[in-house]
């Protein structure tokens, strides 16, 4: 290819037509995410029961069945963002249009994940799992890499992003509290897993993602666009060059693909720690409840803290706070249910806290990468974000797999043993302990944006955007 075009980006103001950034703006960035999050979430913390109990697949298998899956969509996501990266923006903006046309067979195909034809083979579930499974992961990065891509473009303020963030987050919080609250009254009947009523639940969701996805598209604005003669022209050495110089991508990607593998590894244990541990699967609505919670608890304080400490130090501090509340739980295994649930709330506020601001680490780094090498790539940047966090999911999702088989669980009996109680609790608390507290080092250590160069970043670009 040849060089790549001056790319100017430019926020448009009121004089262009385009209102100030607003409550719309976050509404309609929090309706993205509640429409990614119906089918995400419910995927993430019932697919491994569903393909367990109902399709009676070897844990293990389903494990390799997600590693595999998200392999292919993390390569996925990354030529996906290229994609969009060489089209020019139409008048209703660059990424919009994307989550609007693909949703619905996005919806669809994660309806048809949850089909339960009875009485065949062993062989056909499993053939029918990775068919679906893979097709609807594909779709997913359709609607997700411009969705994600779209913050950098609402606004340029780095405030505003992180308010960005946190709404972004309260939509996937919503999203999981009816989902992790209403889904086990809907999925379960009499504490087992009912093929016809994970179907029912899926419809209802995916009806409910459509009508997400259409708000986002009509509250959201798209106002840093580029100048209207430059040409979606490309080099990708120069942005992989660059890519590798960007050491605050390097560092979130890392401590994001850590964190992603924790929080998918503990979406799936959950299950079976309830269900199986504290035999009590309802119990799993109120955890729902307590985790919507504890993020609409934390959320009036994100935006002060953020403006007095930064990012990163507000981040790090839920981290650690979520660390020692899981090593506490792994200390203490004769709790009942509902005394784990109230100690783990104060771990889900700790980790909640985290979900609030890290979408707005994604913003900086895209701006540090244009800082870089003078190419506004937003599909790109956030899709190799989106990539590490497949990785994650493929990670999470093998080792999740793999490590329920391998502490013995055994779908066919009324009971788990002993030893395969106390393995399933250790996964759920230990694991998350320590894990948390290596992301917790990663992003005090060796993350280097902190609140001071990020403002200093953001004003050099700004200076530099105005010289050209």
């Amino acid at each position: 290819m040849g060089q790549p075009a001056n790319k100017t980006a430019v926020e448009q103001t009121t004089a262009n037509g385009f209102r100030k950034f607003g409550m719309k703006d976050k509404l309609g960035y929090m309706f993205g995410d509640w429409g990614n999050d119906f089918f995400f979430i419910l995927v993430a913390a019932f697919l491994m029961v569903f393909y367990t109990d109902v399709y009676h697949l070897n844990p293990a298998a389903v494990g390799g069945l997600f590693f595999a899956a998200r392999l292919w969509d993390a390569f996925a996501d990354v030529s996906w963002g290229r994609f969009i990266d060489t089209r020019k923006a139409t008048k209703h903006g660059k990424f919009k249009p994307w989550i609007l046309r693909m949703s619905f067979p996005l919806v669809i195909t994660g309806i048809l994940m949850f089909v339960h034809i009875p009485g065949m083979s062993d062989g056909f579930y499993l053939a029918y799992a990775y068919v679906t499974y893979i097709l609807w992961g594909t779709l997913y990065s359709t609607v997700n890499i411009p969705y994600g891509s779209m913050a950098s473009v609402i606004t340029s303020d780095p405030v505003e992003r992180t308010a960005l963030s946190s709404w972004r987050t309260m939509g996937g919080n919503l999203a999981g509290l009816i989902i992790n609250v209403v889904g086990p009254m809907i999925l379960f009947v009499d504490n087992k897993a009912d093929a016809n009523r994970f179907l029912l639940g899926a419809i209802i969701f995916g009806v409910l993602a459509i009508a997400c996805y259409l708000a986002c598209y009509k509250l959201s604005i798209e106002r840093i666009k580029l100048d209207a003669t430059d040409k979606p022209n490309v080099n990708f050495g120069q942005t992989v060059k660059g890519l590798g110089k960007n050491k605050p991508l390097m560092w979130f990607l890392l401590a994001s693909l850590l964190y992603l593998v924790v929080f998918m590894l503990i979406g799936t244990v959950n299950v079976y720690l309830f269900k199986d541990y504290f035999a009590n699967a309802k119990a799993l609505s109120m955890v729902g409840l307590l985790q919507s919670i504890a993020i609409f608890v934390a959320m009036p304080f994100i935006k002060p803290l953020v403006t007095k400490f930064g990012k990163k130090e507000v981040a790090s501090s839920g981290l650690l706070l979520a660390a020692i509340v899981y090593g506490v739980l792994y200390l203490l295994p004769n709790l009942t249910a509902t005394q784990f649930i109230g100690i783990l709330t104060v771990g889900m506020l700790g980790y909640g806290i985290f979900n609030l601001v890290i979408w707005a680490f994604v913003t900086d780094v895209i701006d540090y990468h244009e800082y870089l090498t003078g190419l506004r790539e937003d599909g790109t940047v956030y899709s190799i974000y989106s990539m590490a966090r497949k990785v994650g999911q493929a990670v999470a999702g093998g080792v999740g797999g793999a490590a329920i088989a391998a502490v013995g669980y055994n779908a066919n009996l009324k009971a788990q043993t002993a030893d395969t109680l106390q393995g399933i609790h250790t996964l759920g608390t230990l694991v998350p302990a320590i894990t948390l507290a290596v992301v917790f080092l990663i992003i005090v250590f060796c993350y280097p944006l902190n609140k001071k160069r990020t403002a200093q970043l953001t004003i050099d670009l700004a200076e530099r955007r105005n010289s050209k």
